[in-house]
């Protein structure tokens, strides 16, 4: 593969990077934002299917609810793998009281990245 294809985190829009390029330090063609910020992106069903059909890194989604305690207890480690995964993997959180879908449980950072690492 030549180039990746990169949603930008910010306006969507579908970027091509060369593959022999950093993705970290790669800037959006339309909006000129960073493609990557290090922090997990809060995304609505639509959003995250552009995301998950154009863009050629995986997503991990976090499907969360305000109410559920284990979502709250993910939320921290959520961050924290952000910093440590991306540009690899896309970390993404889906509000599921706003677009009904479900997940549930909590994993501690340490299991996070050795799941994350595995599927990647």
């Amino acid at each position: 593969m030549s180039s990746l294809q990169i949603v930008c985190p910010q306006c969507d829009a579908i970027n091509r990077v060369p593959a022999d390029k950093p993705a970290e330090a790669g800037k959006c063609g339309t909006c000129h934002r960073d493609l990557f910020s290090g922090v997990s992106l809060e995304l609505n069903t639509e959003r995250f299917q552009r995301h998950l059909r154009h863009g050629d890194i995986p997503l991990l989604a976090d499907f969360w609810a305000a109410w559920c305690g284990p979502c709250k207890m993910m939320a921290p480690v959520f961050v924290q793998a952000a910093r440590q995964l991306q540009p690899q993997v896309r970390l993404v959180k889906v509000n599921t009281e706003q677009e009904q879908a479900r997940i549930s449980g909590a994993m501690d950072l340490q299991r996070l990245l050795a799941w994350t690492r595995q599927h990647i």
